[in-house]
């Protein structure tokens, strides 16, 4: 199916957003951008390559309502927000960024959904396929908009696709030859409201998927596990916790392609479970699309991790500071800690998506000697803090302050570990930006 809209309205001003409303116009498609806030016109023209593009900000205009045919939404625009709600009602079709790229784009989709882990399985399973593909696209959450990249891709690309619930919520023939989600733990629930909301529409990314197709799912997630029966696509479970007959699992320090030992976790470059299971949902992706064994170890051998994932920034005062801003739940940030394999000066709190902390705080025990709180969620983490008999918290009223008392806190041996488990979205634009912050003041202590 390929997009027959003739006019478009395109929700939203971020990366996403722009990459759409030029794939329109790239394709003679007219093309009106808005985005409910007051966003200044002049730097929006900067970024898109197509200048005839419409911009609107604030309120839409009736005029431009009663001429579009079609509406492409950003991943942050709420499906259940009023205006898409009215522009729904009134018989718009209705899609997302994604599936927009999908129905211009070429070649087959490689597609990665989960709560945690997305980035770094994607950015594994990209250089993996790069050993064995010439066109090769890493695209979706990542940082690169797919529909950036669709119109260069061809018959013989391949797309690895990081994807959102937000995105998969707008899907509609979105269909990759091999999909994985990872887990599914509570996030975003201010957005879905309930967590059989969010995981239906991270279940979205099966939908389309058919009998010659692969769908790779973590066996130790009820969710995911228990969704195996219902998907039309052959399944290939990952375990870290047990052996699996017909699947990839860890055990004795080696993970396991069915009964064959592919490699040792010490060989490794990335660190934690929780990266093992990145691991086995990479290596199950790629050999279900074709790439021989020895490729796919080779490529994996050789990863060394993503930026702002438990990275490891520089020791200053025989002090190891980690940026971690990509843990932007509990889940996540439980993880960080994990990591750490020395007493630890934690930076949390943030952007409040109606997350619950107990689970995270519960996970300091023999690992966190002080936490610094700083952010819209900081009054509510120290609350539950309390609750579950941990005091040992300061605020800090800005980032910088935040990062000076973790510095002073930190003793020799200490690690101090940004692991939010928030949104960054109170004082940054993204995780990125908060992450580049905090390695730039960590430079300059």
């Amino acid at each position: 199916m390929k997009f027959t809209g003739k006019k478009a309205l395109v929700f939203g001003t971020g990366l996403s957003g722009i990459a759409a409303a030029d794939l329109l116009s790239e394709n003679q498609i007219e093309v009106a951008l808005y985005d409910e806030k007051q966003v200044e016109e002049e730097k929006l023209r900067e970024r898109l390559k197509h200048k005839l593009v419409e911009i609107y900000t604030g309120k839409l205009p009736k005029e431009v309502k009663d001429r579009i045919d079609s509406v492409i939404l950003s991943p942050g625009v709420p499906l259940d927000s009023p205006l898409v709600e009215e522009l729904r009602a009134s018989g718009k079709n209705i899609l997302g960024e994604v599936e927009l790229a999908y129905q211009f784009a070429k070649g087959d989709v490689l597609a990665i959904t989960g709560t945690n882990g997305k980035t770094t399985t994607t950015a594994l399973l990209g250089e993996i396929m790069k050993g064995f593909q010439k066109e090769v696209f890493v695209v979706g959450n990542i940082g690169n908009p797919y529909t950036s990249a669709a119109e260069q891709m061809t018959e013989n690309s391949v797309t690895v696709a990081e994807v959102s619930s937000f995105q998969l919520e707008t899907i509609k023939t979105f269909r990759p030859r091999v999909s994985a989600i990872l887990n599914v733990t509570p996030d975003h629930l201010n957005r879905h409201h309930t967590m059989e909301a969010y995981w239906a529409a991270k279940a979205a990314i099966t939908r389309n998927q058919r009998a010659e197709d692969t769908c790779i799912l973590n066996y130790e997630d009820p969710y995911t596990r228990n969704l195996a029966e219902k998907i039309p696509a052959r399944v290939v479970f990952f375990s870290s916790r047990r052996v699996l007959e017909d699947g990839i699992y860890l055990k004795d320090g080696k993970i396991f392609v069915g009964q064959e030992a592919f490699c040792e976790t010490e060989d490794l470059q990335i660190l934690g479970t929780h990266n093992y299971e990145n691991v086995m949902a990479a290596v199950g992706m790629a050999i279900a699309y074709g790439v021989p064994k020895e490729m796919v170890k080779k490529a994996v051998l050789a990863f060394g991790g993503v930026e702002h994932r438990i990275e490891y920034v520089t020791e200053k005062n025989k002090v190891a500071y980690y940026n971690d801003s990509k843990g932007t739940n509990p889940d996540a940030a439980i993880k960080g800690i994990q990591a750490m394999n020395r007493p630890t000066v934690l930076i949390g709190g943030g952007y409040d998506k109606d997350s619950h902390y107990k689970e995270w705080i519960e996970s300091f025990q023999g690992k966190v000697r002080k936490l610094v709180l700083v952010g819209d969620t900081k009054e509510k983490i120290a609350k539950e803090a309390e609750a579950c008999g941990f005091f040992e918290y300061v605020f800090a009223d800005t980032f910088q302050e935040a990062v000076a008392l973790a510095a002073g806190l930190a003793q020799e041996g200490d690690a101090v570990l940004l692991s939010p488990a928030c949104a960054s979205w109170d004082m940054f634009p993204n995780y990125e930006a908060r992450g580049e912050t905090f390695k730039e003041l960590v430079r300059a202590l």
